[in-house]
């Protein structure tokens, strides 16, 4: 039958780092800041963040246009207060639970559900 996956182990597993993944991009594409630094507002390793950057780790997640959107807005805040990085990153990810994104994932990774589950909703 396969892996029976929560919700919540989809959002450790695959959302949180692909919110990262995201946000880095954002951080070292359109502000222009070092690996170093990202490392520095992530609490990770300079080797992590440049496994983001190059597509090594987090691609299983693909957001929607206006998700990325989304994503921006949040990078933004958090280059503006960036001692409060962990509270916009949880602000984001209760944003994007019950995506279609995430929902498609979920399928895509758990077999046993059904085309028409709406577990991730029901919360």
């Amino acid at each position: 039958m396969g892996l029976k996956l929560m919700p919540q182990e989809l959002e450790v597993w695959y959302l949180l780092p692909s919110l990262r993944k995201e946000i880095a991009k954002v951080f070292v594409n359109e502000y222009k800041i070092s690996q170093k630094e990202v490392s520095g507002i992530f609490g990770m390793t300079e080797s992590a963040v440049s496994q983001y950057l190059k597509s090594k780790r987090a691609n299983e997640l693909k957001f929607s246009k206006s998700e990325l959107e989304e994503i921006k807005k949040y990078a933004n805040k958090i280059i503006q207060d960036k001692k409060n990085y962990h509270k916009y990153l949880f602000e984001l990810s209760k944003k994007m639970r019950g995506t279609k994104s995430l929902c498609d994932l979920h399928k895509k990774r758990d077999s046993s559900l059904k085309s028409d589950c709406s577990l991730c909703h029901s919360g």
